[in-house]
């Protein structure tokens, strides 16, 4: 399969539009791309490798966390850096993806340890391995392609799958109990605030009115409850329910929850010189990214005057990125889902 078949979110929903049309290169394209979910591992491609890699600075010996594994892309780079001697904590939420990486990894048998956890959890993980500090720290923020285009899991409308977008899918809870169960107002305010979405109110309002009716259970059913309140005036760009879709996968994984102040806390697992790099996939994520390096750099954060700032301005690490680091025009050629990329580095002083 093509490595170039790799795509985002709002790339998908694309397809769905030219589809919707009934355009024949638009069907073929969808075609290809559901075809790659049978073999995630022929075409998964780590995002901003190069850039990753620079910024890390993995050597033999050091010991490594990749808290999102995902697929294993960024964890097989870094292990083929850092053995002999060198070992790598990997961590993610989704079992199935872990799986896959352990088979993608299974040459460097012996330097790694894969977690089923949230990497939230990365100070508990590390005391069970007796592991005081850390030689650098990646985190990889993005939902992948397979996960993406997985029927299954229920993060696309593409087809006729049920309403589901759990990353873990041991938890119960799923994006059909959202959009059943929650109040009106207090969905508007959700689709709103991680969707940034200004037709909020009225999605809501006729969310509400469909699940009086009959419950809301598939994707394809909420798309089209979606796609009739939202005016569409000139040529899509991207589907109507993609901001929606994207503020539930948020609010159901608690994507957001806890993000800054961990970053800020996990610093201190960092040795001198240790690196933490941070990719994000929308301006919310990034936005908390940015946050976290600015207070660990002693940087104010509150935006208040200066006689009046209450930040602490202890200086723990320097940041290596003074603007988001972005993939290059040469990986978009082959990558087209790293698009929205936003790579941030710090180095622990």
């Amino acid at each position: 399969m093509k490595d170039h078949w790799i795509w985002t979110t709002e790339q998908i929903w694309s397809v769905w539009v030219i589809t919707d049309r009934g355009d024949t290169v638009g069907t073929a394209a969808y075609k290809e791309m559901t075809e790659c979910v049978e073999q995630p591992e022929n075409f998964h491609t780590p995002v901003m490798l190069t850039e990753v890699l620079d910024l890390l600075q993995p050597e033999r010996g050091d010991v490594c966390v990749d808290g999102t594994v995902g697929l294993g892309g960024h964890s097989e780079a870094i292990l083929g850096r850092i053995q002999p001697g060198g070992f790598l904590i990997g961590i993610d939420r989704d079992k199935e993806s872990l799986d896959k990486a352990d088979e993608r990894l299974k040459s460097y048998h012996g330097g790694f340890r894969l977690f089923h956890d949230n990497y939230k959890n990365l100070p508990a993980v590390l005391n069970s391995l007796s592991v005081e500090s850390l030689d650098s720290i990646l985190l990889d923020l993005g939902v992948n392609s397979w996960q993406l285009l997985s029927t299954e899991r229920g993060f696309s409308f593409q087809s006729d799958a049920m309403l589901d977008m759990r990353i873990d899918r041991t938890q119960s809870r799923t994006a059909a109990d959202i959009v059943n169960e929650m109040p009106e107002k207090q969905l508007a305010d959700l689709i709103y605030k991680y969707g940034e979405e200004k037709f909020s109110r009225r999605i809501a309002a006729a969310i509400v009115n469909e699940r009086e009716i009959s419950p809301i259970t598939r994707c394809s059913q909420l798309a089209g409850i979606i796609k009739r309140v939202i005016p569409i005036r000139g040529k899509l760009r991207i589907h109507p329910a993609t901001k929606t879709f994207q503020a539930l996968r948020i609010a159901l994984n608690a994507e957001l929850e806890g993000l800054e102040e961990f970053l800020f806390d996990v610093a201190g697992f960092l040795k001198p010189g240790g690196r933490l790099v941070v990719i994000a996939f929308h301006s919310l994520e990034d936005r908390n990214v940015k946050r976290a390096f600015r207070r660990l750099a002693g940087q104010c954060v509150c935006d208040s005057p200066p006689e009046l700032c209450l930040c602490d301005r202890r200086v723990s690490v320097k940041i290596l990125t003074s603007r988001p680091m972005t993939p290059g025009r040469e990986e978009l050629s082959v990558t087209p889902r790293a698009r929205s990329a936003r790579l941030r580095a710090a180095v622990k002083i």
